[in-house]
């Protein structure tokens, strides 16, 4: 018998807000057994999807076996960029969802895939649609909008205005995700400190960023041995042993994680290490077939903005 996937926190509490303001987006504009079932729909898939624990190392393995890992990171760098800007540019919601769904699909044909790109969709999208559940409702002294719910003394109120704001939001917000996941889910990060080496940005920012990177591995790694630990010892058995040994691992987990940083800082300064971190990096040219990917969306959103959108 095939076991039913059990959504992890992450995962539920983007699923449930997800199916809220998916509801909250489309109220008004479809029928309510059509609004019911997309969000509803919506919910389900944010939910099951699944959250990943240790999301850094799958987007880091991610990033370095993608079929677009072949490409230039200095052109897949620019292109997002272009591509981030015309999706704030934008003045309906259509061509940014447009570019979020091709974003998407570009990383689960580079390997990704549906379970896990959803998977680690689940964390933005859950402060995403905080905010954007946040734009729709206001709190009024008399019901009114499309929608009114008591609300202490009140109502929470949905109207028209609300939900055009927010749709256009969200959509810009989910354009703007699709391209950083695109760019990190497909491009190592030593290639794009190269990139970010050649436009000029300061040494001691660059180095800044490898090591948060680096201590990021290091803390989830020591997370997950105290997790196994605590496990091994039947330290989850029971909501309340489970609350319990929690916040011991996470009262535990910064001093751990400060003594394994400081062994990998001894490491480095027995190798030589003089303040500076360099990669080798390879070199990738730059093809006429590899601009198709860039310049289909690019001219695609140019064409809605000259449009109206």
């Amino acid at each position: 018998m095939r076991r039913i996937p059990i959504p992890e926190p992450m995962s539920l509490l983007a699923g449930v807000l997800a199916a809220l303001v998916g509801a909250s987006l489309l109220a008004g504009s479809l029928p309510r057994p059509w609004t019911a079932g997309l969000s509803v729909a919506l919910g389900l898939a944010l939910a099951l999807g699944g959250h990943s624990h240790g999301a850094a190392a799958h987007i880091d393995r991610l990033a370095h076996t993608s079929r677009w890992a072949g490409l230039n990171a200095g052109l897949k760098t620019a292109g997002c960029c272009v591509l981030l800007i015309l999706t704030l540019c934008c003045r309906t919601p259509w061509p940014p969802l447009g570019l979020f769904v091709y974003t998407a699909l570009l990383c689960m044909a580079g390997g990704a895939g549906v379970r896990r790109y959803l998977g680690l969709l689940a964390l933005p999208a859950a402060f995403l649609l905080l905010s954007a559940a946040a734009l729709l409702w206001h709190w009024a002294p008399a019901p009114g909008g499309l929608v009114s719910v008591p609300f202490f003394g009140g109502w929470l109120v949905l109207d028209a205005a609300a939900q055009a704001t927010a749709r256009l939001v969200v959509a810009r917000a989910l354009g703007a995700l699709g391209c950083l996941y695109w760019l990190s889910l497909s491009t190592p990060l030593p290639e794009v400190l190269e990139v970010l080496r050649r436009v000029h940005v300061p040494g001691p920012v660059l180095d800044l960023a490898v090591l948060i990177y680096r201590y990021i591995f290091v803390m989830l790694d020591t997370a997950a041995r105290m997790h196994i630990s605590a496990a091994s010892r039947l330290g989850y058995e029971g909501a309340g042993r489970s609350l319990r040994t929690t916040g011991l691992v996470y009262a535990n987990l910064l001093g751990r994680s400060f003594g394994r940083a400081r062994v990998c800082q001894q490491a480095m300064e027995s190798r030589g290490w003089e303040g500076d971190i360099r990669f080798l990096v390879r070199p990738k040219p730059v093809r006429a077939a590899h601009l198709i990917p860039f310049a289909a969306p690019a001219a695609a959103m140019l064409l809605a903005l000259w449009l109206g959108g």
